[in-house]
């Protein structure tokens, strides 16, 4: 299996303690800061499907629960 890390004898530019000489290395390169194009504009309310999952959600924990107390009751009682 080879390994992906160059050897360093081939190297170009590099110093026997790992170093580079100066100007080895290549010239700050220019940024750009910002966004080129506008984000849309978001909405600020909760979504329709959102509403419905928790209250399904809700409905499916309180008959789960409805379940957990009538088998207590039977096996107890």
């Amino acid at each position: 299996m080879s390994s992906m890390d160059p050897d360093p004898a081939e190297t170009p530019d590099l110093e026997p303690g790992g170093g580079v000489p100066p100007g080895s290395t290549p010239p700050d390169t220019a940024q750009t800061s910002g966004l080129s194009a506008e984000e849309p504009a978001t909405r600020h309310r909760f979504p329709r499907t959102g509403v419905l999952a928790v209250a399904l959600t809700i409905v499916l924990v309180v008959a789960f629960a409805a379940v957990a107390v009538g088998l207590v009751i039977a096996v107890v009682g």
